[in-house]
């Protein structure tokens, strides 16, 4: 992969994290890192825990035990907006734009700069703009195009735009692809890179194992709520991947064998 190279240190890590709702026990002691400039992809079949995870690092959902630590330290988080000025973003699956509005409304909605009790539009249009000139994003003709009007390419450009604008650190994405066509899915896979090239630790949610390993510095698999492994894109198959996914193990690579068959 090209873009700077990756600090040895993890600017986000989970450790040894919990999280039960009721008797249900959902993440088991998981270890999860994430490293600038790198894109690491969380992967795991339906039920395996994942968005779980992404709304305990989301401060969405409060941990039951283990550690948040965000830069090197341990960090209590009670809600979004604090991982939010923490430099955490998170983009759904449903990107959570609004059709009636433009490109530079959505960008700063909840977060309108204003100018002697006014709203500065020139400011939050040149700054839409830096932001989506930043990434490289040449596809959107004009900042005050309503969201309706977009692709659905176009609208996962401007969500991860969104999420940039505010110097993120760390941005998770939750199946950015789900739904696109060819071109549209390689413009945003074009688009995590180059985000990661920037220096931000992306997170990267899919189930699509092509996009995994075109763009995914590191893959963690998950399987019934533990990590069954945390491993360079460049040393497993997506042979391996799947077997992890839907198993636990492959070969000597996984959880052990007693691990895996208690947690089915």
């Amino acid at each position: 992969m090209t873009g700077p190279a990756p600090s040895a240190d993890p600017i986000l890590e989970l450790r040894g994290v919990n999280k039960t709702f009721g008797v249900v026990h959902v993440l088991h002691d998981v270890d999860f890192c994430v490293y600038p400039g790198q894109v690491t992809a969380l992967v795991g079949d339906n039920g395996a825990g994942k968005s779980t995870l992404v709304k305990a690092i989301a401060g969405i959902h409060p941990i039951d035990t283990g550690t948040y630590l965000f830069e090197g330290r341990p960090v209590t988080v009670h809600g979004p907006n604090e991982v939010s000025a923490l430099g955490v973003e998170v983009v759904y699956q449903d990107l959570a734009l609004c059709d009636n509005l433009d490109i530079v409304e959505n960008m700063f909605l909840g977060r309108e700069l204003t100018s002697r009790g006014l709203l500065d539009e020139a400011r939050m249009e040149t700054m839409t703009r830096d932001a989506l000139t930043s990434l490289s994003v040449r596809t959107v003709k004009s900042v005050r195009q309503p969201v309706s009007s977009l692709s659905g390419g176009q609208r996962q450009t401007v969500a991860i735009a969104k999420s940039v604008l505010w110097n993120s650190k760390v941005v998770l994405l939750d199946e950015p692809t789900a739904a696109l066509g060819v071109a549209q899915t390689r413009q945003v896979i074009d688009l995590v890179r180059r985000l990661a090239d920037q220096g931000v630790g992306v997170v990267l949610i899919s189930h699509n194992m092509v996009d995994v390993f075109e763009v995914a510095d590191r893959i963690c698999a998950l399987y019934l709520g533990r990590v069954a492994a945390d491993v360079k894109a460049s040393e497993v198959s997506h042979g391996q991947i799947v077997e992890l996914i839907t198993a636990g193990r492959s070969g000597g690579l996984g959880l052990a064998p007693a691990q895996a068959a208690e947690s089915m």
